[in-house]
C-alpha cells in the first residue's frame, strides 16, 4: 500500500482509508448476502466460486491506467464486497460438512485466511525490485485458482439445509439465543483488535527502525511471518478445542491477546529487537487463535435453516467494528504516542471477556466427540 500511495501522491493517512474501504465493502456485501440469504438459498460452493472470480477482476482494477484516488477506493470497496461471498460462505461450507468437531476444520479454514492475509507481504518482500502491480497480479491469480479449486474438488456438504424463501427476520434470529449472543459478542471484541493489529504491524516495525537506526530488518518479510504465525495457532486451537471446549479455549486466547495489548508499551520500543520480534510473534498468534472458535460457537448455536445468514451478519457487524478501531488508531497515532496507542485495542477483548463470563454458567462446553466424518473432497 505504501507503493500505491507513492504512485498516487497520497498522504500516509490514506493507507488506513484503503484498508477501511475493503472493510466497508465487506460490510455492505455481508448485509446484501444476509438479507437475501444467498448462502442458504444457493449452493455455497458456487457462490464462493463466482465471488472469487469477480473479486479477482475488481482487485486488478486498481492497475488500470488513469485510475484516480476515488476510483482506487471504489475498486477496493468492490473487492471487499465480493469477499462477503468468500469468508463467511467458506465457514458455511465447512459447517455443512461437519456436525461434530467443527472447531478443527474451522481452525484450518481461518488459518488459511491468515496466510492469505499475510501473503501479499511475502510477495512484496520477494518482488521488492518489481513494480507493486506484480503483487496485485499475483493475488488475483491466486484468487482465481482458489475459486476453481473449490468448484472442482469440494462438493456441498451432506448436512447442508437450504433456505426456502426470503425471511428478513432470519437476520437477527440467532441473537435470541443466549449462547449465540455470547459467542457473537466475544467475536466482536476480538475483531476490535484483530484487523487493526494486522494493519499496523508494518507501521510498528517501521517506527522501531526509525527509533533505532542501527537496527535493520525486512519489514514486509517480518510482517508476513508475524501475521502468518497465526495460521499455526488457528490450526492448533481447533485441535485443542476438541479436548477442552471451544468456549474455554477461546476465552484463554482472548485473555492472552488482551494482555499483549496492555503490555505493548514495554515491548514496542524495547532496545532489544529480539524482545520486540518475540512479542509481536506472540501477539500475532494470540490475536487470531480465538477466531475459528468463536465462529464454531456461532455456527453451532445458529438456527439450522439460516446458519449461513447468521454467520454472515455476525461477520458484517464484526468488520464494521474493525473500521472504527482502525480509524481511531490512525487518527490518534503520532510520534509521541506510538508506544502506547495500541493499549486501546484492549477495549474489545475486555468487553468480549465480559460477554463470555456472563454466559459461562449457562453455556455447555463443546466436548470432544470422535468422528469419522472426514472425507477427502474428491
Amino acid at each position: 500500500m505504501a507503493d500505491v500511495a507513492k504512485q498516487f501522491h497520497l498522504e500516509p493517512v490514506y493507507l488506513a482509508y484503503l484498508t477501511s474501504a475493503v472493510q466497508l465493502g465487506f460490510i455492505a456485501g455481508t448485509l446484501f448476502f444476509a438479507m437475501l440469504g444467498i448462502a442458504d438459498k444457493f449452493s455455497p460452493v458456487k457462490v464462493f466460486f463466482v465471488c472469487a472470480m469477480i473479486a479477482a477482476f475488481f482487485n486488478l482494477g486498481i492497475c488500470l491506467p488513469g485510475t484516480s484516488p476515488a476510483v482506487l477506493l471504489l475498486f477496493r470497496g468492490l473487492t471487499g464486497f465480493l469477499l462477503a461471498g468468500i469468508y463467511p460462505v467458506g465457514m458455511k461450507i465447512a459447517s455443512d460438512h461437519y456436525q461434530q468437531g467443527l472447531g478443527k476444520p474451522l481452525g484450518f479454514l481461518v488459518g488459511a485466511l491468515v496466510i492469505g492475509t499475510s501473503f501479499p507481504h511475502l510477495l512484496k518482500s520477494i518482488m521488492a525490485t518489481l513494480p507493486w502491480k506484480y503483487v496485485i497480479f499475483s493475488t488475483s491469480a491466486l484468487a482465481i485458482s482458489g475459486g476453481l479449486a473449490l468448484l472442482l474438488w469440494v462438493p456441498d456438504g451432506p448436512y447442508r439445509k437450504a433456505g426456502s424463501k426470503l425471511n428478513p427476520t432470519a437476520l437477527l434470529r440467532g441473537f435470541r439465543n443466549l449462547q449465540f449472543r455470547s459467542a457473537a459478542f466475544g467475536y466482536f471484541g476480538h475483531m476490535w483488535e484483530l484487523y487493526t493489529f494486522w494493519t499496523f504491524v508494518p507501521t510498528i516495525l517501521n517506527n522501531y527502525k526509525k527509533h533505532y537506526r542501527t537496527i535493520d530488518f525486512s519489514t514486509p518479510l517480518l510482517s508476513f511471518l508475524i501475521i502468518a504465525a497465526g495460521a499455526v495457532a488457528c490450526a492448533c486451537s481447533g485441535i485443542i478445542a476438541q479436548y477442552f471446549g471451544a468456549r474455554k479455549t477461546a476465552t484463554i486466547a482472548l485473555l492472552i491477546s488482551c494482555t499483549c495489548c496492555l503490555i505493548s508499551p514495554f515491548a514496542l520500543l524495547n532496545s532489544s529487537a529480539i524482545v520486540l520480534i518475540v512479542f509481536l510473534f506472540t501477539w500475532g498468534m494470540a490475536v487470531i487463535t480465538d477466531s475459528p472458535l468463536f465462529s464454531t460457537l456461532v455456527a453451532q448455536n445458529a438456527p439450522q435453516e439460516s446458519k449461513g445468514t447468521s454467520l454472515t451478519i455476525v461477520n458484517c457487524i464484526g468488520f464494521a467494528i474493525t473500521i472504527v478501531s482502525i480509524q481511531l488508531i490512525n487518527w490518534l497515532l503520532s510520534d509521541k504516542n506510538g508506544q502506547y496507542i495500541y493499549m486501546l485495542l484492549a477495549i474489545g477483548p475486555v468487553l468480549g471477556l465480559i460477554a463470555l463470563k456472563l454466559d459461562s454458567k449457562s453455556a455447555a462446553p463443546l466436548q470432544y466427540q470422535p468422528t469419522n466424518e472426514f472425507r477427502p473432497p474428491i
